[in-house]
């Protein structure tokens, strides 16, 4: 569905995307993760068609997006960070008025929004005006107005962020289900849960570049391990105390007011623990994510 080789983007002086290599295949979802400023709008940018590659290759659909761009976008479905809904018409209205920019009949986009209305569960408010609606029910109807056009391959950019947990799920529950519908996905997300959730396999990108590749699984086996152990000592800051925990994990990350214990078995890890006679003031093992992994090949200092 999607092929980059060498896809650079630059803006004056500033390279925003640095040469990555990236292939989605049909019908996965693929993500890309990385802090503000990392690169993901740009791509997501030059995959919508939107904003043309400064250098390197970009396959679409099996099309040239430089020189195709309006048969490659006829194709896509596009959902926006920031909901861009017409709030002058009605939740039905912002489908219908939509589809027939595809080249809908007015009764195939009537009938295309009936359905895309019981499918957002937004049935009961079709007559409704936007503007009132809640934030989770304003980003199932712009989900639902990037499908209009049935679409081969959805990209979404942050699709929950601001959703409470209830909406979030809903979401991913409508995005599962148009991914067994053999819809490809490509999404940019913050939400570690949500990648872990949604993703088959993913990128993490940092300073316009791909620093890790791989399912959600093989990226937290590869650079973190199975479990974390999270010590906390009677100190205000954990830092130059590393060596009390030495040789017990396979790798240890100290923050101010914690230590991290990367291991395949935290149990056994907190056993060796108080074994050397440490008595943390709290203990809490819990399973290796991506956030974890994010954290490591990111870094935890904040990059404006």
């Amino acid at each position: 569905m999607i092929q980059a080789r060498g896809l650079t983007k630059r803006f004056g002086g500033f390279t925003a995307v640095d040469g990555i290599d990236v292939e989605v295949r049909t019908g996965e979802a693929f993500g890309f993760l990385g802090p503000n400023g990392a690169g993901k709008s740009s791509t997501m940018r030059m995959i919508a068609c939107v904003s043309p590659p400064t250098d390197g290759s970009l396959t679409l659909l099996g099309r040239d997006p430089r020189t195709e761009g309006p048969a490659i976008r006829a194709r896509l479905g596009v959902v926006p960070q920031r909901d861009n809904l017409d709030e002058e018409l009605t939740v039905r209205e912002n489908l219908v008025i939509y589809a027939r920019y595809f080249g809908l009949s007015w009764a195939a986009a009537r009938a295309k929004a009936t359905e895309l209305l019981e499918f957002a569960q937004l049935t009961e408010r079709a007559d409704s005006p936007v503007e009132p609606l809640s934030g989770g029910m304003k980003r199932r109807l712009t989900i639902a107005r990037a499908l209009v056009n049935d679409p081969e391959l959805l990209l979404l950019d942050e699709p929950t962020t601001g959703l409470d947990p209830q909406a979030r799920h809903l979401v991913w529950d409508r995005l599962a289900r148009l991914k067994r519908a053999g819809v490809t996905l490509v999404l940019t997300t913050h939400y570690m849960d949500e990648a872990e959730q949604l993703c088959d396999r993913l990128v993490v990108m940092d300073g316009g570049r791909i620093v890790a590749e791989g399912s959600p699984r093989s990226l937290i086996d590869e650079h973190v391990g199975r479990e974390v152990l999270e010590l906390r000592l009677d100190l205000d800051d954990h830092h130059g105390h590393e060596a009390a925990v030495a040789g017990l994990a396979d790798r240890v990350e100290v923050l101010t007011d914690r230590m991290l214990l990367f291991t395949g078995d935290g149990e056994a890890t907190l056993v060796a623990v108080h074994e050397r006679g440490i008595r943390p003031s709290s203990a809490l093992v819990r399973r290796a994510g991506l956030e974890d992994v994010f954290l490591r090949l990111t870094g935890r200092q904040l990059v404006d």
